[in-house]
């Protein structure tokens, strides 16, 4: 093996003294992935030249925005449509491929909009139909794809289709949902739920229907009855949803609860939760019964001929709520489901070099040939990674940041991960959220703040004197303005991860073709090497690390640049 340089060279100072890259926690980022079983994954693409074929998102970056919290064009308080409008020359600069929106669809907001009540049109206090057309047409003129989010696990208790179901036993629509008779146990005066399932908040995720005498079941709140994916109608419906938003020029869905379409016919009662972790269950129950059944991938494979059915190939993303990377790859089928399943087990994995390296390893190992995995470190539902990895520390968050952008595959951004926001302690009489206290500090409101635009009063979030829907967090500290015109900053270090504008991270690769081995230093012992480009034009860095005496081979990439 070619030994690798450890002197330090001009360039280590300059990235040092730019970006806060400590060599202590640069040491962590060579650890990461010292590993005996590294297999290359897509590599990432170059950002001035559009991926080519018909898998865009393989090496891309998405960019989740939860609309109600991006910005707010009519001072009420809410973010909206014309908002997320209003920020694609930002996005753009910054360099993403595409933008994930949390759910856009009407909806009483009991989960706020994960719980849909109709899925072909747009909620109001977000926009309107024309506005989402507007969206995804100006978005496409900057090179941006437009991601929706897709709930077909359950519906709204408020959707028609649930309002004739429980009109009576023989209404139409009855089989839309999973219903049951009470069942009487020893002991019991009367009936009781069919089964031991419990909710999203570890309630019964049964309720009586008193007109019918019937239970219905619901996963997460009850004004959230779960659908039943037994009935083949239900699949019609969605065959049509998905192509309605498909032919209007989405290009892709995130998946909600993609691992709990069908639930298991007789009912069975789930088993005791012995060991494993959040991701394995919870309120001592293992969800064997109530989600992650087989039928569900049939779901994927018939969306998927649908999806692929487009130019360019629409994109399928699932939340794969999962502890085990094998049942996770499996959501991959052979390349005919899921084009991208979250991985839950990277976000919850604890922030050293042992814990992230054998996810990655497992991950890479385990997943399909050819398949692209998805790496993300927060998102609507989880504390955000610069405060549950980095405490606040923002030396920290542009380690975690860089990871991020430098692993093999596609890479998902939350709103605000680009400044390195944190979580907000919201008070307890300002909070949104009915699943609290949910995964995070101090329930999921946390990580639902308004985006942090500059440092007025109203963090240009809304207008001024107007009360946002959820508390700011410390604008004044980190902001977009500040950010944005400080070279130094942790902005300015993912726009030149994605982008590839700064010479301290990749330098230019000669004319004639051949690789250039600079010593291109993060930190002391960190360096940065340009392999051979490929047939195909795409030039590849390997990352190494001097861990000792040993270099640390880390996962083959390709520079955004």
């Amino acid at each position: 093996m070619t030994p690798y340089p450890t002197a330090v060279g001009s360039n280590t100072t300059a990235t040092i003294a730019r970006y806060g890259l400590t060599e202590s926690s640069l040491r962590l980022l060579g650890k990461l992935f010292k590993s005996g079983r590294i297999r290359p994954a897509a590599p990432r693409r170059t950002m001035d030249a559009k991926p080519k074929g018909p898998r865009w998102w393989h090496g891309a970056t998405l960019y989740q925005i939860y609309v109600r919290s991006w910005r707010d064009t009519n001072s009420d308080g809410y973010g909206d449509l014309p908002g997320v409008i209003a920020g694609l020359d930002y996005l753009q600069w910054l360099g993403v491929d595409a933008i994930w929106l949390s759910p856009t669809m009407p909806s009483p907001d009991e989960d706020w909009g994960y719980d849909v009540s109709d899925y072909l049109g747009v909620h109001p206090d977000l926009g309107t139909l024309a506005d989402m057309d507007k969206l995804i047409a100006e978005a496409r003129q900057r090179g941006i794809k437009i991601v929706l989010d897709l709930v077909p696990n359950h519906t709204s208790s408020a959707h028609a289709w649930f309002t004739d179901a429980r009109s009576g036993r023989e209404s139409a629509h009855r089989g839309y949902y999973v219903w049951a008779d009470p069942v009487k146990r020893e002991g019991e005066a009367g009936g009781g739920p069919p089964n031991n399932w419990r909710d999203a908040i570890g309630e019964p995720a049964w309720t009586m229907d008193d007109a019918s005498g019937q239970y219905y079941l619901h996963n997460y709140l009850p004004s959230q009855p779960d659908l039943n994916w037994w009935d083949p109608r239900v699949h019609e419906e969605f065959r049509d949803i998905i192509r309605f938003w498909f032919d209007r020029g989405v290009a892709g869905y995130r998946i909600d609860v993609a691992h709990g379409l069908y639930k298991d016919a007789l009912l069975r009662d789930n088993p005791p939760l012995i060991g494993g972790g959040r991701l394995d269950g919870g309120f001592g129950l293992r969800p064997v019964y109530s989600s992650h059944r087989p039928d569900t991938h049939g779901v994927y494979r018939d969306w998927r001929k649908i999806a692929d059915g487009y130019s360019p190939q629409r994109l399928l993303l699932g939340e794969t709520w999962m502890g085990d990377l094998g049942v996770l790859a499996s959501y991959y089928g052979q390349n005919d489901e899921l084009d991208l399943a979250f991985n839950l087990p990277f976000v919850f994995a604890e922030f050293n070099s042992g814990a992230l390296a054998g996810v990655v390893d497992e991950t890479l190992a385990k997943l399909p040939a050819g398949a692209s995995p998805v790496w993300t470190a927060s998102n609507h539902d989880i504390s955000r990674f610069p405060t549950r990895w980095g405490g606040g520390d923002e030396r920290k968050a542009r380690l975690a940041l860089l990871v991020l952008a430098t692993l093999p595959g596609t890479t998902t951004f939350y709103y605000g991960d680009e400044i390195a926001m944190t979580d907000v302690a919201v008070p307890r009489e300002l909070r949104r959220d009915r699943m609290s206290p949910g995964v995070g500090t101090e329930g999921r409101d946390a990580e639902r703040t308004p985006m942090q635009w500059d440092a007025s009063p109203s963090a240009g979030f809304t207008a001024e004197g107007v009360t946002p829907w959820l508390p700011l967090g410390d604008n004044a500290h980190r902001n977009v303005a500040a950010q944005r015109d400080d070279p130094r900053s942790t902005l300015c270090l993912v726009r030149d991860l994605l982008s590839g504008t700064d010479e301290t991270f990749f330098q230019t690769v000669s004319a004639r073709g051949s690789y250039t081995a600079a010593e291109l230093l993060w930190g002391h012992k960190f360096t940065n090497i340009f392999l051979p480009p490929t047939a195909d034009g795409i030039v590849r860095i390997d990352l190494r690390l001097i861990d000792g005496t040993e270099p640390a081979i880390l996962p083959e990439i390709a520079p955004k640049s």
